[in-house]
């Protein structure tokens, strides 16, 4: 068993605590690879921003619990080798079973989700509760879902959301011990969070998706004053990363995300976690499409994974400066 104090990690708890005072949110980047991390840890050390680094179950599957753990401890002396000591969270991120988080609980990570959501409320209490016991013994912090978010993350599918129930949720967090709350206020997974059905356009034929449900968060607040709130499905599906795709051969039809303006309002309430992967994974292949149809005749991994990462390190630091106001809080 490896604690993730060992790692040089924290937990969330003081991270929180700081940015709900602050009135601002801290970013949870996705991450699956080496140059994805170089990304995120080069942008939070230049903005001096805390971060969450997020493992998703098809991270797992696809980088190894073992190489993540220790790609989490290189980040941190990286960040110092880079000149700023920003705090760091490992975060394990939908966690569906009590085993799932306990392994990476053992693992090294200081932060887990519980992804209870899609199970009977009574269920969702039992098996949050079981891991916030087990966590809580090893002083990591547990995120919460009530509520639904549709769309598709990996091995998360849902085809249609449920928004959270403000009713329940100082029932749920007292009677699960939860640190923080994920809750279903209209974002959504994948790069295609709506249906055109549900957008308007607007001059330029561009999807306009429906407001977030800010009046739910809202009565949430009023429920639970003070207590964390996280958002998923929180990428906003920039149209430049969208059209270069397109521009270079893919396909993405009717790609939408939540407008930037949306999650400034939120960093500044309650909401202190927004989670971003699918802007990651269109800024990395908007700019690899780019490269290899500009250089056809390239073979070296480097040479197009590196251009990737610096768009990358651009965009998660406008996140950080101009989105989350995460910048300079580290």
């Amino acid at each position: 068993m490896t604690s993730y104090k060992e790692l040089g990690l924290v937990n969330t708890k003081d991270m929180f605590a700081k940015a709900i005072k602050g009135g601002y949110a801290i970013p949870a980047y996705n991450f699956n690879n080496m140059e994805q991390l170089q990304a995120i840890i080069q942008a939070c050390v230049e903005t001096k921003s805390p971060v969450i680094l997020q493992v998703s179950k098809g991270a797992r599957d696809y980088a190894n619990i073992n190489l993540l753990r220790n790609m989490a401890r290189g980040a941190g002396e990286y960040a110092k080798e880079l000149g700023c000591e920003i705090p760091i969270v490992l975060h394990l991120d939908h966690g569906d079973s009590f085993e799932t988080c306990k392994e990476c609980i053992d693992n090294g990570f200081s932060s887990v989700m519980i992804d209870g959501s899609h199970l009977p409320y009574e269920e969702n209490i039992a098996i949050t509760k079981k891991v916030v016991e087990y966590a809580h013994e090893r002083d990591v912090t547990v995120e919460g879902e009530l509520g639904v978010l549709a769309g598709i993350e990996d091995d998360v599918v849902a085809e249609v959301s449920h928004y959270t129930k403000p009713e329940e949720v100082v029932d749920f967090v007292n009677r699960t011990g939860c640190d923080s709350l994920a809750i279903s206020i209209g974002t959504s997974h994948g790069a295609n969070k709506f249906e055109p059905s549900q957008c308007t356009r607007n001059e330029e034929g561009v999807l306009i998706p429906p407001p977030l449900r800010f009046d739910i968060l809202e009565e949430i607040e009023k429920q639970l004053p003070g207590f964390p709130i996280v958002l998923h499905g929180s990428s906003s599906v920039p149209m430049q990363y969208v059209n270069m795709i397109l521009q270079y051969g893919g396909k993405l039809k009717d790609s939408v995300g939540i407008p930037e303006e949306q999650l400034r309002k939120a960093a500044k309430s309650a909401v202190c976690k927004i989670n971003i992967d699918s802007d990651g994974r269109l800024a990395m292949t908007a700019v690899i499409r780019k490269t290899l149809a500009e250089k056809p005749e390239e073979f070296d991994p480097r040479k197009y994974l590196g251009p990737a990462r610096d768009e990358l390190k651009k965009m998660y630091m406008h996140k950080n400066i101009n989105v989350l106001g995460s910048a300079n809080h580290a």
